[in-house]
C-alpha cells in the first residue's frame, strides 16, 4: 500500500476525476494512487474548507496540500489572495498543478517537506496534517507554523478526535497564546491557533 506522505516513484498510476460542489461552485479534481484521499474530497478537508473559505485574508498556505482541493477552493472564494500550496509528495504536487489549471485558479504549488522551502509569512495557514507520520512530525509542523504567521495570522487544522485532536490542542497551548476549537462535526474538530 502506498503512503501519501512519501515519494514512491514505482507506484502505478490510475487517475480518476472527482467532482465537488461547494455552495454554488463546482470543482473537478484529478486524484491518483499514492495521494491522500484518492477517492475524492474527504470529510475532514471539506469541514476545514467550510470553516475557512469565508475568512478575510491576503495570503494563505495550504500545508501538505495533496492533490490540491483545500488551497484551490480557498482561492476560488478569495480570488485576490496569494495562495501557496506545498507537499513533500511529487505526484501530489503534479496533481495539484493540474487541478489548479483545470479549475482556473492561480496558486503557487511547490515541493516542501514541512516548512523546509518556505520563507514567507501568511495571514492563514491551513492543514489536514498527515497524522500517520506520527506526533513528532506533525507537532513540528504546528511549531514551525508559528514562525510563518503574519501579525494576527492564524493556523487552522483539522484532526479527528480519535486520532489525537485533544492531545494536539494541549501541545499547541504550550506554544500559541490562543488555541480553540472553532468547529466540530462527526468526530472531526477544527482547531485555530493564534500567536
Amino acid at each position: 500500500m502506498g503512503h501519501y506522505f512519501i515519494n514512491q516513484e514505482d507506484l502505478n498510476s490510475n487517475k480518476k476525476e472527482h467532482f465537488v460542489l461547494i455552495e454554488d461552485k463546482k470543482f473537478s479534481f484529478i486524484t491518483d494512487h499514492g495521494v491522500f484521499s484518492k477517492k475524492g474530497l474527504d470529510f475532514g478537508s471539506r469541514l476545514l474548507i467550510d470553516t475557512t473559505k469565508d475568512l478575510s485574508f491576503n495570503s494563505a498556505l495550504d500545508l501538505g496540500c495533496g492533490y490540491g482541493p483545500i488551497g484551490i477552493i480557498l482561492k476560488s472564494f478569495n480570488f485576490k489572495a496569494m495562495i501557496d500550496m506545498v507537499d513533500v509528495n511529487e505526484r501530489a504536487i503534479e496533481l495539484a498543478k493540474e487541478n489548479s489549471r483545470n479549475n482556473y485558479t492561480t496558486v503557487n504549488v511547490f515541493k516542501s517537506d514541512g516548512f523546509q522551502n518556505i520563507s514567507e509569512k501568511y495571514d492563514l495557514i491551513v492543514t489536514n496534517p498527515p497524522i500517520r507520520t506520527g506526533k513528532k512530525v506533525i507537532y513540528k509542523m504546528f511549531e514551525d507554523a508559528m514562525h510563518h504567521l503574519a501579525d494576527n495570522g492564524s493556523l487552522y487544522m483539522v484532526i479527528q478526535k480519535k486520532q489525537g485532536a485533544m492531545s494536539a490542542i494541549k501541545f499547541c497551548q504550550t506554544i500559541y497564546n490562543d488555541v480553540e476549537i472553532v468547529s466540530k462535526k462527526s468526530g472531526y474538530v477544527i482547531i485555530r491557533c493564534c500567536l
